[in-house]
């Protein structure tokens, strides 16, 4: 198989809609999602993805930022590449291609939060070198 990564155009977001929708685990409507998504696209975000082809088979949003404490960063959220391409060392691939993209960005860091039960995630995270450095909180309002 051939696979590629690259950012996606804006005008394309809406196509990483139905990989995000697997990862969720809010039970978030494919409307609201698309809806955040369009939001989301004009902030500080941008989102890579792996083609095969011409089908997106994974997705990585990535928010910039400067933090006091870590200088500009990128925050990698909801990532996630279908179970039928799992296995063959892309996930390594694409990180790759991302801590290179970043850094011609300028970012000295990369930062992620993972659900406590994605267990095969933190394994993959620690072989990557990321530390644990807190507990990520969220409330409602």
């Amino acid at each position: 198989m051939r696979y590629s990564f690259k950012i996606i155009d804006k005008t394309d977001i809406l196509k990483v809609v139905p990989l995000v929708e697997k990862l969720n685990d809010f039970n978030i409507s494919k409307n609201v999602l698309e809806e955040r998504f369009l939001e989301m696209i004009a902030q500080n975000y941008e989102c890579a993805v792996i083609f095969n082809g011409d089908a997106v088979v994974g997705v990585c949003g990535l928010w910039f930022c400067t933090r006091h404490y870590a200088g500009k960063s990128v925050e990698v959220d909801h990532v996630y590449i279908d179970e039928n391409h799992r296995g063959k060392g892309l996930g390594k691939q694409f990180f790759k291609w991302i801590y290179d993209y970043v850094k011609q960005k300028g970012c000295k860091t990369v930062e992620l939060n993972t659900y406590v039960s994605n267990y095969p995630s933190h394994k993959f995270y620690y072989n990557e070198g990321f530390e644990i450095l807190g507990y990520h909180f969220l409330k409602k309002l």
